[in-house]
């Protein structure tokens, strides 16, 4: 519930209320209100000034995810499935573009400009496996750039998951993370 909170707007609100709480407190000669609305707003305001200017809003999910794909992540979900969905879906600070430096290790660009952007993400099922679909703005990469990519893919996003790479329209591409499922012995 704390990740999709932004920190910086939260600071602007309570610093904005001491500072004016410390004016009228110096406007009605009240010296305790007064320094505490300006030793505690000020900073705090500063401090969400500077959040807010740093502030990269979470991704948001196209398409609603059902009951059925939650019991599936519940099931299914590799810790790095987890990790890349809660890590997107909240407030991040200090960096241009979420996944930054997973894109940048896979050498899908080597500088914020050229980077591939998540616009988007959804869970679904794939063939009884869950899955995580992150869609891309890749303007920078074509389909066979990402997909000269794919042995290095399989490595980083760890055990028990495999790699999908589809072009869905120009300059968009999806990525999904599929559970691997272990063959069950008869």
């Amino acid at each position: 519930m704390l990740r999709q909170i932004s920190l910086g707007t939260l600071g602007l609100s309570i610093g904005g209320i001491l500072v004016i709480v410390g004016f009228v407190a110096y406007a009605t000669d009240n010296a305790t209100l007064n320094l505490a609305g300006f030793f505690y707003g000020f900073p705090l305001l500063l401090g969400g000034l500077a959040l807010k200017a740093n502030e990269l809003k979470p991704i948001k999910f196209t398409q609603p995810t059902t009951p059925e794909i939650l019991a599936l992540r519940e099931k299914q979900a590799t810790l790095t499935q987890n990790k890349i969905r809660k890590d997107i879906t909240r407030y991040c600070y200090g960096q241009n573009v979420h996944f930054d430096r997973a894109l940048s290790y896979l050498g899908l660009g080597a500088t914020d400009d050229d980077l591939p952007e998540i616009t988007g993400l959804r869970e679904t099922e794939t063939e009884g496996a869950y899955t995580i679909i992150l869609e891309f703005d890749s303007p920078e990469f074509s389909i066979d750039a990402w997909k000269e990519k794919y042995e290095k893919m399989i490595k980083y996003f760890g055990p028990g998951v495999d790699v999908k790479i589809a072009e869905v329209g120009e300059d968009r591409i999806e990525l999904a993370l599929v559970t691997l499922l272990e063959e069950k012995a008869d």
